[in-house]
């Protein structure tokens, strides 16, 4: 089969996509694939003269991922250049292709923006459609998804982080200590904790940097865990255990966090954590996999934080991990993945 995987992009998970468009391409080269590995916003200026030839049977794919959190401005600059965000020739090559894979993450790859695009040129992809990306990518929207079917979620505003009234509205609906984060960013990029004023502020300006719109939420103090989705099966819960501070994207890459999977949970937390995770799959319409983070507060309480349309899987991703958990190797669940896409 030919397959192109789609990665790269300009969200500040760009490195992250990728190291896992590369993996991904690699698995599946090893298990008989033809497949191409290519930067959606980079494309390629020039085809050759057999564009077949950019399907090899024995390609490898390297892409290492820093520790260090990407730059918005360095970001902002690629897109002032004026470039397209969808290089040359990516979608003749994704026509060219049996299926595409999509490894991105964020921004244009993961809020349905792409999704809608090969919709039209009627280009066949694995993971969710627009709609289901658009409402896993808006984390406001997501959250009134959730608490609609009955999965609890911290408490929350939306707020412009550049209006006079941002820290009142946060201080009256949420008031501290709190989550600030981009309403549409993932990685845990611009996020911080605030346990005062000043520091409410300091995190609005941060999170405001990456997104025009910022959630603020109540922050819940407990266990922290993540469960992934695959097809009409729940994996086994992750517990999330980081040596100091929060999950964010230095403890995501540096290969300093704890995980351990399954997580040491009663069998009745387990099953709560799988049904939460099949209400929110169904009323955000997700496809095929995706991945939901939680917390547990000191009274054993579940608290769905958001849900990942198109999960990392990277070494240090949590997805590959579940599905290890049950059998399933990495190749295996990239070729689970491909054939839930011809399933549909």
């Amino acid at each position: 089969m030919k397959i192109v995987v789609l990665a790269g992009g300009l969200s500040p998970e760009r490195e992250v996509s990728l190291c896992s468009g590369g993996l991904i391409a690699n698995a599946l080269t090893e298990r008989g694939h033809r497949v191409l590995l290519l930067d959606v916003y980079e494309g390629m200026a020039e085809l050759p003269a057999d564009p077949e030839a950019l399907f090899p049977k024995n390609g490898r794919y390297s892409h290492p991922i820093s520790e260090e959190v990407p730059d918005p401005e360095e970001l902002k600059k690629r897109v002032e250049n004026g470039n397209a965000l969808i290089g040359p020739n990516v979608e003749t090559l994704c026509r060219m292709a049996d299926r595409v894979l999509l490894a991105l993450h964020g921004s244009m790859g993961e809020n349905g923006q792409l999704q809608a695009y090969l919709d039209v040129c009627g280009i066949r992809y694995t993971g969710s459609g627009y709609d289901g990306c658009c409402y896993a990518m808006d984390k406001d929207v997501a959250k009134r998804l959730l608490a609609s079917v009955g999965v609890p979620t911290p408490a929350w505003v939306c707020v412009d982080p550049t209006s006079p009234q941002a820290m009142e509205a946060a201080r009256r609906a949420v008031g501290f200590p709190c989550v600030v984060k981009p309403c549409d960013g993932g990685s845990s990029v611009g996020v911080s904790m605030a346990n005062t004023e000043a520091e409410l502020r300091e995190a609005l300006e941060l999170a405001g940097q990456w997104c025009r719109r910022v959630l603020v939420e109540k922050r819940i103090v407990g266990r922290e865990f993540t469960v992934g989705i695959l097809g009409d099966k729940v994996l086994p819960p992750v517990e999330i255990l980081p040596d100091e501070g929060f999950y964010d994207y230095r403890n995501k890459y540096r290969g300093t966090t704890k995980e351990i999977c399954p997580a040491r949970l009663p069998q009745e937390t387990v099953d709560r954590l799988s049904d939460l995770t099949k209400l929110g799959f169904d009323v955000l319409r997700l496809k095929h996999y995706a991945r939901f983070d939680y917390l547990m507060d000191e009274r054993n309480e579940l608290w769905c934080l958001e849900a990942n349309a198109l999960p990392g899987m990277t070494p240090a991703s949590l997805l590959p991990l579940e599905a290890a958990a049950v059998g399933i190797s990495y190749g295996e669940l990239c070729e689970r993945i491909l054939q839930l896409s011809y399933e549909e």
